[in-house]
């Protein structure tokens, strides 16, 4: 928060430069307030002298000297501003300062944090979205935590978000999984089968067409196109019926769930080819239809119908975009694949500047794959040969909170190595046991504080200068990062940022303990650790909640 407010007094003086005729009237200001690289460094740097004298050919040093002199002077602020280097400006923050944050934190309860960074702009996530061929295995799983707590965090930081999974129920691999559970219903009533390879081999195929036998012994009297269709209908509905469990069994919820059959059934395929047909950029080739994609940064052309009539696709995905901006109107849109997807990105970017719209207004993310540890052993995936780890067995194994923390401990695009045992440690090497043992050590505080006569804790009324050790100030300042922790995890779309944040929060309070006691004889400083102390609750309470994970007040 404070590097907020030091931006904020940064730009007061930039104006104040103005009117001094310091700087020129139009100049645009672009600068960072962040932490230095180097602690002697203080607790804030800028660059904004060296930005603006480039723009304006002064000298940066003299420039860092008038802005530093001018800062200084709000020593509520700051104890000490100095210019480094070329025209670096480092921020010694006061004390006092520090001293104040839990009373901003008990002011704003579990609102603090919350930001109106996103201004109520209209954001859809689109996540998971796994063909239903199949139950969901842990590599979905990674990608639903990503995306479920990057909702949160958007909607905590002032956007409108709706969350939503794209269900491709049209298409090649459909007719795979209908032709999969009819030949299973076959091979179960008696006749031999030689089972492609192509086809998906899972026990699960085996169970659905024993259901389908159960509930309509009759459909392989059925011609076979017949027979075909409802194999696949059934198992469609079975395996959607499973995903959502999976789904909400692992805490996550959507507000809508489209089908890829409404884009046909509705014309919205047409409607968008159409579009980008009256605007030239379609054209007939071989007896297909392609796209130019190649005008839009694409490395080639791509094909949106086939010579045989059939839509790619890629049709469905420039209707289900086009759909997604034109008719339902959002301001940005965040898409989260499997990293085998990497190059369907340029042409999907190539189709938003198509539509005359800005790029920037589709972000996709890729999910890296999860490496199962189980005995040291890693465990292969392949959704196809029924060789998978599932989402619902890994939840079974290390429940719902683990899961979802560890998911997030790595940047989505990079690989995650999941360790099981790990997972189920009760250990501080585990953690997401020693982030929520932070929060619950906390209760557990109170309790005892309780016990003994202490009911009544106020920051107004404590004497918060008594936090003054190295340990209070690491706390004070860490909590004080809160809200940029939640910018920083919205800007750059990186919610990991806030799994890291919470394990250095709870590694200082689990240090502040082996150094200091919360609760002693000395009862004007009681009060004012365990005004900290409840607002560092407060904080692991909130980050936690925006993870998806509990924050017991047990363990």
């Amino acid at each position: 928060m404070i590097a907020k407010l030091i931006a904020e007094e940064i730009q007061k003086k930039i104006l104040e430069a103005q009117r001094e005729g310091l700087l020129p009237a139009d100049i645009k200001p672009r600068f960072q307030v962040e932490p230095p690289k180097v602690k002697e460094h203080g607790d804030y740097a800028t660059n904004v002298a060296l930005s603006l004298a480039g723009q304006t050919r002064q000298n940066p040093r003299e420039l860092a000297s008038w802005f530093a002199e001018r800062l200084a002077a709000r020593q509520d602020l700051f104890e000490k501003v100095e210019v480094a280097g070329p025209g670096f400006i480092n921020f010694f923050i006061a004390p006092s300062y520090w001293q104040q944050v839990p009373r901003f934190i008990e002011k704003e309860g579990p609102d603090y944090g919350r930001l109106d960074y996103g201004k109520g702009q209209k954001v859809q996530v689109e996540f998971v979205s796994a063909n239903p061929t199949g139950p969901l295995h842990i590599g979905h799983g990674r990608g639903a935590a990503v995306g479920d707590t990057l909702a949160r965090l958007l909607s905590f930081a002032g956007f409108k978000v709706e969350k939503e999974y794209y269900i491709n129920d049209v298409g090649r691999q459909m007719k795979i999984l209908g032709r999969s559970v009819y030949l299973r219903a076959r091979e179960l009533s008696g006749e031999e089968i030689d089972f492609p390879e192509d086809h998906y081999r899972g026990e699960y195929i085996r169970e659905i067409a024993r259901q389908l036998l159960k509930e309509n012994p009759d459909f392989l009297k059925f011609s076979e196109e017949e027979a075909l269709e409802e194999a696949k209908n059934f198992a469609l509905k079975i395996i959607l019926e499973g995903i959502k469990k999976d789904l909400k069994d692992f805490g996550v919820y959507y507000d809508c769930w489209f089908s890829e059959k409404k884009l046909y059934e509705e014309g919205l395929v047409e409607k968008a080819l159409n579009f980008l047909k009256e605007k030239g950029l379609l054209y007939e080739k071989e007896g297909a239809v392609w796209f130019r994609a190649r005008d839009f940064g694409d490395e080639k052309d791509r094909v949106v119908i086939r010579a045989s009539g059939e839509p790619t696709y890629f049709a469905s995905d420039i209707a289900y975009h086009y759909h997604k901006f034109f008719v339902r109107g959002y301001d940005l849109v965040v898409d989260i694949w499997g990293a085998d997807h990497h190059g369907y990105v340029p042409r999907l970017k190539a189709v938003i500047k198509a539509f005359g719209l800005s790029p920037d207004r589709l972000q996709v993310l890729l999910i890296q794959m999860v490496n199962l540890l189980e005995a040291g052993r890693l465990k292969s995936m392949s959704t196809r040969a029924g060789e998978f780890v599932t989402l619902r067995e890994l939840l079974e194994e290390v429940g719902r909170d683990a899961t979802r923390f560890i998911f997030l401990t790595r940047r989505a695009d990079s690989p995650l190595d999941f360790d099981v045992e790990l997972a189920k440690k009760q250990s501080r090497e585990n953690p997401v046991y020693y982030v929520q043992y932070a929060h619950a050590r906390l209760a557990s505080l109170f309790r005892k504080a309780k016990e003994a006569g202490i009911s009544k804790i106020s920051s107004e009324e404590a004497d918060l200068s008594l936090l003054d050790t190295p340990e209070d100030f690491s706390l004070l300042k860490l909590l004080d990062y809160f809200p940029d922790t939640i910018e920083a995890c919205v800007s750059k779309l990186e919610p990991h940022l806030l799994t890291f944040y919470l394990l250095d929060l709870a590694t200082a309070l689990h240090d502040y303990y082996t150094k200091h006691r919360f609760l002693s004889e000395d009862i004007s400083r009681s009060q004012a650790r365990l005004v900290l102390a409840r607002a560092v609750k407060q904080v692991l309470a909130t980050g936690l909640d925006l993870l998806g994970v509990s924050a017991p007040e047990r363990m």
